[in-house]
């Protein structure tokens, strides 16, 4: 553990991952998410520059909700939000459906699978049939 100030507020708190933020300040920020969640879904399609004037929101905080999934756009790439790998219009998250299709692929075949036994049982039977049989 590691003794760190909090982000918002300055008192000391025990740091074990995540933001830096006390107790206090993460049911605040909790609370503020989910005024802005209901929020969104009063007034579906408003953007983020708006939902930030209206709730005093930072518009930083959100777009980090949207990179988190935690929200979701109603139009993709209305506001500025992009895959980070090639560039297209998303709704939510940090990589198109496409990017993440390809870095699935790329991951399962980093990971060396299995060679399956069956070769080699069939392998052992051939050899079997070819030696000399005695009654």
């Amino acid at each position: 553990m590691d003794v760190r100030n909090c982000k918002n507020c300055g008192r000391l708190i025990n740091y074990i991952g995540g933001a830096p933020l006390c107790e206090n300040c993460k049911k605040k920020l909790e609370e503020k998410f989910q005024e802005v969640r209901a929020y969104l879904e009063e007034y579906p399609g408003s953007s983020v520059e708006r939902v930030s004037e209206a709730l005093d929101v930072s518009v930083k905080q959100i777009r980090q909700w949207i990179r988190e999934e935690r929200l979701t756009l109603s139009v993709a790439g209305a506001d500025g939000v992009v895959c980070e790998q090639c560039g297209a219009p998303i709704c939510t998250g940090r990589f198109c459906d496409k990017c993440k299709a390809e870095m699935a692929n790329t991951f399962a075949g980093a990971i060396e699978k299995p060679k399956p036994k069956l070769q080699e049982a069939q392998k052992s039977e051939r050899d079997n049939k070819n030696r000399m049989r005695f009654l």
